[in-house]
This record gives C-alpha cells, structure tokens and sequence, in this order.
C-alpha cells in the first residue's frame, strides 16, 4: 500500500490567458469568457508525484475531507491519477475524525465518490470567479484612481474587490451601522415600585413599560401617589427549565468562542483545524447539530473521566444512580457527512498548545458534556400587584438543580429570591417613582451577531463564513474593535451606499441566498450544474450591465467620503471600453483624455500594441455609451456621445452627434477630417524613410485615423503587391468655392488609376482605392528593397 497526500486543492480555476489580464477585454465578457482547470506551478511537484504512484497501482482510495470542498478535491485527484492510469479501482473512504474507530470503520465500508458534491463546489467556484472578477475589474478601475482613498497618498495598489458573498456581509455591517446613525433618541416616562420586608426587597415594573407623553405619564403617576395602596392579585409558582446547547456545528463554535474568548472566526477555524489533525477533536467544518444514534457517546464520556477540571462531572454523567444523564437534543440541521463536532482524544494539555488551543479544547469538551446533561431546574416566583387601576409585577427565581450548569461554566442562570406574598394582601410601597430614560440604538454587530445574520441569510457555508469575514477587514472595507464589533470605513460604506442609490439591492443577502440554495440542490441532484450557472450567471450580468449603466451613482457616493485625485488628468480619467482591439487581438480599445484635452481611443495593450484613434480637436465632451453599432466588426463596439465646439465646425453640422468609430459613421468622418485639415493648408511631401515623419507626429506608433488601416511602407502580402483597402478613401483637401452653399468644406476623393511605386517592382491594378490618409509631411509608401529613389505616389 502506498499513501501520499495533498495540499488543499491541487487545481486553480481561471480565464483563458487573453482574459486574464485586467485591461484585456470588457468586465461583463468575464461572464461568459472561456475558463479552464489547471494545476498551477507550485503543486506541479505533487502533480508528478501522484501520477507516478498511480502507474504503479490498481487501486485509488481517496481519504479527503469529507465534505462538498473534499470531494471536489477528490476529483481534482481523480483527473490527475486516471490520466496516469486509466484502469485504476477508485473509492472514497467516509471518515469524521481522525481516530482509530473512525479508521477502521472508512476501511470497511469504502464507497464511491459523490460526483453531485464535487460539481456543486466547481459550479460555485465557477460562479464566484465571474461576478468577482467583473465586478471587481469594473469598481476598481472605475475608482481608485479617481478619489484619494487614504492618508498616504499610496493607494495605487488598491484592489476594491467584490464578493458575491463579500458584499452581502458588508452589508450587513454597513445597515446596522446606518441603523445607529439614524436613530434619534426620544424620552420615555415609567413608573417604578419598591418593597421591602423583613424577608428582602421586591422591585416591581410597570405593565405599561413606558410611555413617551410626559402629561399622560404624570396623571397616572398622581393617581397612584394618591392611591398608594398596593393589593396583591396574583402569585404563580412554577418550574422552570434551563436546557442544555444543541451540539456543537460550526457556526455555534465559531459565535461561541467569539462571545466566550473574543477570539475570531478566523483564528477560531485555525486553531480548531490544528486539533483536528492532531486527533484530538472531530472534523470541525460541519452542520450537523444531532448525533446519530450509531455514535458510542458514552464511550465518548467515558475518556473524559481522568481530567483533573471536569472529570469528576464525567464520572457523575456516567454514574446511573446520578439520573444525570439525557441524550442531546436534536438541534434540526445534518449535513449527511459529519457529525457535531466532540473530542477524540483526551489531553490534560500539551506542551505546545497555546492558550487558545486550551481554551477551545476546553470549549468543546464541556459542550460535549452539557449536550448529555439533564437541564438546569429551577422555580420561579411571579407577582403581579395593583394600585390606583395600574398593574406592577415582580418575578423571582431559585435555582433548585444546577445540572448541565455545573460543566458549563459558560452559562449562567441567576435569580432573586422574592418575599412571600399571598393573594388579597395589601401594603404600601417602599418607594413609588416616576423616571424617565431615553431610547438607545442598538449596538455595533458583533462577530457572533455577524455570524448569526450570515448563517441566517444562507451567506456563505461554515467552512467559508469566517473568509468573508477577514477578507472585509484586508479589504479595508470595515474595522472590527477590542470587542469584536464591527464598524464599516468610509470606503466600506461609500461602496455600499452607490449599490444602494442605483436601487438594486447587490450588497442584500437575497441574490446570494439564492445561489446558496442552488448549490445545494446541485449536491443532491435536483438541479443540475449548468442549469444552475447558466440561470446565476444570467442574472447576475443584469445586475452588472444595471450597475455599469448607473456608475454615476458610485462615483456620486465616493464623492461624499473622498477627495478627487490630484494625479495628472491622464491617469485618472475615467477610461471607458469601446471596442476589442483588431491590432493586437489581446486587449481592448478606450476612450481617454490627454492631458492636452485631446480626446483619442487607444489599445490598453500600450507599449506592446500603439494601436490608436486620434479624435478631432473640435471635441469638448466624449463618453462611450451602452449602445452598440450594429454594423462594424469585431465586436461588441460601443457608440460615443459627442459634443463638438460650435465655432470649429461647419453650422450644418450639430455640436451632439452619436457616431461610432468602427468606421461606418460617415458624418464623424466629415467632421474628423474637416477637424484635421480644414484650418490647415497643408502639402503632402515625399518622406525620406520610413520613421521620419512631420513635426507633431509620434515616431513608430501605429497611429490610426477613422477609416484607415494601411501597412507600413515596403510591407506587402506577397513579393509585389501592396495592400490595398477597397474602401474609398478621402485624401488631401481643397475648398470648392463652387459646391460651397452647403456650408461644408467639400474634399477630393484620389481615385487612383494606376499606382506603383517608384522603384518597386510591379503595379497596382487599375480602379482601386489606396487606403492611405495623407497628412502634411507624413510617408507615403515607399518601394520594395532595390528601388532607386524614394517611394511617392504616381497616377
């Protein structure tokens, strides 16, 4: 038998190369963008390992955790062994913890993998990664460089990054937050009553707890000042039952030790996976709240004995006589793949325990033992008086059997002891009060509190809720105090409030709660994984587009906690995806403005691809919409509202225009040519080489206008002909007085007979249009290698 192991998963998924890089394409492409599973660098070793220990076998026994996150591991495992080895046996042995019981019972009763699981988990990962990454690539880009988000200045690094699980958490932050800045504190009247005896003193309430009106409070009060005498009606005497916890699930354990130690989710999982794989308690990721009656919990008890705090109380449990004993409730919840968690082995403590590893040892060993105990008994008094017409009442309890009480030292259940009192009797208070007090507003949610609300939304799993939670407080997005509570940053809430203003609801649990409740119809098999992505992620690019189509909302809510950025115009402009570059076919063309207050749309590529449009002078405004052209290719390419200065183009021409710079709106050609030459006289001269270029021009971009795409000089498709766009062509420009009436500058097409280039060896043939723009100054195609003189134009 030979036996390896992994670490966590072995395979990543992610986008295609071309969609990996942030500026490679458009956010809402990711949510359709080609992804794929692979081993990353780092686990190619194990990746090896494995394969070469799966030629060597026929069988595959698969010891993962046992959960939705294990089997899918499991799989990964699976993809890589059966590529080694087709032929391989393949089983999955079922565990709870590591222990020798547990072992052995896997070993006998081997099963297959569950396919539902494990495909639950890719269709989560799979959906997580696509609304991350768009969201993601949309807010950050949109933003950091827009507001200064710190002190500091250095804020360049920034990720503001969204999580379908992420947000909805925050949100929740950010709603109590704003539930305490809204509450006005209002004052409230109430009447106390007092008694006291030989046998002690009663504090009596006032059935009406409290009224806002002052008036109407003191009449009352007067009346009773008046009418003192207090008349009893009514005594209960009853038993009270104080029950023991449900056993122990993720979540309580997680709330538990916040409430108990103020130690975080986040630590608490750490701390608590370590116990687990040193054997000492049950896997510590499940939902199940009720043991199955299979389980020897006596057995359980029983290695509990020997400690020196609470062995006495586990040999009491197991004693008959003692009547201690009930078996745990059943708390409602099973996940069909552990069982609460509970010690394993027994420990004193070890010698390389923390406090925090007693601690929560500790925890779990007396939840365990209250879970088995009888509850807590006690008898609770009730006394309800009148005076003047106004019922007060007073209760008081003694506990009369402790019970679980006496090992759950986390629990407590005083009382008072009242006087004894019997119906028709009649005294006069001690003291009758009228105080006043105003209402509070609740508190900062806690870490349990947080917990609670997230277990109760369906946000998020118990193996994943504390990563949530820590990625909130790396994210900068909320702050958590010296008593766990939590409180949102400005960045935090300023995120929240745009979502907020757009009016969809993307920072509510209900979108994720609904994706939580597919996932796990995916791992019992009544929906299946590509119904479930095709239906989410549909959805969720609605809310995408709503989101990108309202951005301004964000940008007004940012405004209200920051400071636009003093970086030059260039970097913080506001760049906005018009098309996919053609050039480069990697990256994605923008629309951006110079610091000079020309307007151009260039490929995010930049060095590497200089694929750029230079838009006219005359333009005072741009913004890419959410219309798309119909027409020009390759797509999508967004439409972009202009406006133009009046006094730089012709009055015919309207100042707003919505054109498209595919290439197929010919008023925006007019205007970019009329832009470009009309207030120029300018003369086409030969260029001595290829890089020298006019004044004004840059050397080696590939500087495209509107409608052109022409091949550098002396590159040809084959050994003599030059490329040759079939589109007509509008080269260098003249007025025409005559054709002059209707108020446009009217340019000459070249249509170019005949055209070779001097030097060159062949000819164009007749009657096509050559697709060159001429600018005062710039090359002209030159020849093929061999050519006497320079390359100029013949016709």
């Amino acid at each position: 038998m030979l036996v390896t192991s992994v670490t966590g998963h072995l395979m990543e998924l992610e986008f295609d190369d071309r969609f990996r890089r942030w500026h490679s394409c458009d956010p809402a492409d990711l949510f359709h963008a080609p992804v794929r599973k692979s081993v990353p660098q780092d686990k190619q070793d194990i990746k090896r390992t494995l394969e070469e220990e799966a030629r060597k076998c026929q069988w595959l026994v698969l010891w993962l955790d046992c959960d939705r996150e294990g089997e899918n591991i499991a799989y990964e495992v699976i993809d890589i062994c059966a590529g080694a080895n087709s032929r391989l046996n393949i089983w999955r042995a079922r565990f709870s913890a590591l222990i020798d019981r547990e072992i052995h019972e896997a070993v006998q009763h081997l099963d297959r993998p569950n396919k539902l699981f494990a495909d639950a988990v890719d269709a989560r990962q799979e959906i997580d990664l696509r609304i991350g990454a768009s969201f993601t690539r949309f807010q950050t880009m949109l933003l950091k460089d827009a507001f200064v988000l710190d002190d500091t200045g250095d804020d360049r690094n920034i990720i503001l990054s969204y999580g379908p699980c992420q947000f909805p958490t925050l949100g929740f932050i950010v709603e109590r937050f704003w539930e305490i800045q809204a509450h006005e504190p209002e004052e409230f009247w109430t009447i106390n009553c007092s008694h006291t005896s030989d046998e002690g003193t009663a504090s009596f309430g006032w059935i009406r707890g409290h009224l806002f009106d002052y008036s109407s409070a003191v009449v009352i009060y007067e009346m009773c000042v008046e009418e003192p005498m207090a008349t009893v009606q009514n005594v209960r005497n009853q038993e009270k039952l104080k029950y023991p916890p449900y056993p122990l699930s993720t979540i309580e354990l997680q709330k538990r030790a916040s409430r108990y130690f103020r130690m975080s989710s986040e630590h608490t999982m750490k701390v608590a996976e370590e116990l687990y794989q040193a054997g000492f308690i049950s896997y510590p990721r499940t939902e199940t709240d009720n043991f199955s009656p299979n389980i020897d919990l006596h057995s359980i008890v029983h290695e509990q004995v020997a400690h020196p705090n609470w062995g006495i109380y586990a040999q009491r449990l197991l004693d008959p006589e003692a009547r201690l004993w009930r078996n745990p409730s059943n708390g409602g919840h099973d996940d069909k793949a552990h069982p609460p968690i509970h010690p394993t082995k027994f420990s004193a403590g070890e010698t390389n325990w923390t406090d925090n590893h007693k601690k929560l040892y500790e925890l779990v060993v007396r939840h365990f033992l209250a879970c088995c105990s009888q509850p807590a008994v006690g008898a609770e008094t009730t006394v309800e008086i009148n005076i003047a017409g106004e019922q007060f009442n007073a209760s008081g309890r003694v506990v009369l059997a402790k019970n679980y009480l006496d090992v759950y030292r986390f629990d407590s259940w005083g009382g008072t002891l009242l006087p004894t009192y019997i119906i028709g009797q009649q005294f006069v208070p001690t003291t009758l009060t009228l105080d006043s007090g105003v209402t509070r507003p609740p508190p900062l949610l806690a870490e349990a509190d947080l917990l609670s609300c997230m277990d109760k939304a369906g946000i998020g799993t118990d193996a994943t809720m504390h990563d949530h939670i820590k990625k909130l407080l790396d994210r900068c997005y909320a702050t958590k105090d010296a008593n766990t509570r939590f409180s949102p940053t400005n960045l935090g809430e300023a995120l929240v409030m745009g979502y907020d203003e757009m009016g969809y609801e993307l920072w509510k649990p209900y979108l994720r709660s609904m994706m939580e409740a597919d996932m796990k119809s995916v791992s019992i098999g009544t929906k299946s994984k590509s119904e479930v992505l095709e239906n989410c992620l549909q959805q969720m690019k609605a809310c995408f587009l709503d989101a990108r189509a309202n951005k301004v909302k964000l940008f007004d809510a940012m405004g209200t906690f920051f400071a636009r950025s003093s970086r030059p115009v260039n970097e913080t402009q506001n760049v906005e995806t018009v098309r996919p570059c053609a050039a480069c076919n990697e990256s994605e063309m923008f629309l951006k403005q110079r610091p000079t207050g020309e307007f151009m749309v260039g490929c995010r590529g930049f060095p590497q691809c200089r694929n750029a449009v230079w838009l006219p002078r005359s333009l005072s405004e741009a913004a890419v919409t959410d219309q798309v052209c119909p027409t020009c290719a390759p797509g999508p390419v967004y439409k972009i509202q202009f406006k133009f200065r009046r006094r730089d183009i012709p009055p015919n021409f309207d100042v707003d225009h919505l054109g498209c710079i595919g290439g197929c709106d010919d008023i925006l050609k007019e205007l970019m040519e009329i832009s470009r030459f009309g207030s120029h006289s300018q003369t086409a001269t030969p260029a001595r080489n290829q890089n020298q270029t006019a004044s004004g021009v840059r050397q080696g971009s590939s500087r495209q206008d509107l409608h052109t795409s022409f091949r550098p000089a002396g590159q040809f498709t084959n050994g003599q002909t030059p490329v040759v766009n079939p589109q007509g062509f509008r080269s260098t420009h003249t007025q025409s007085s005559g054709n002059a009436s209707d108020g446009k500058t009217m340019w000459r097409t070249l249509r170019l007979g005949s055209v070779a280039g001097v030097g060159g060896a062949g000819a164009v043939a007749a009657g096509n249009h050559l697709n060159l723009h001429l600018q005062g100054g710039e090359a002209a195609p030159k020849g093929e290698a061999g050519g006497a003189g320079d390359g100029m134009l013949m016709a």
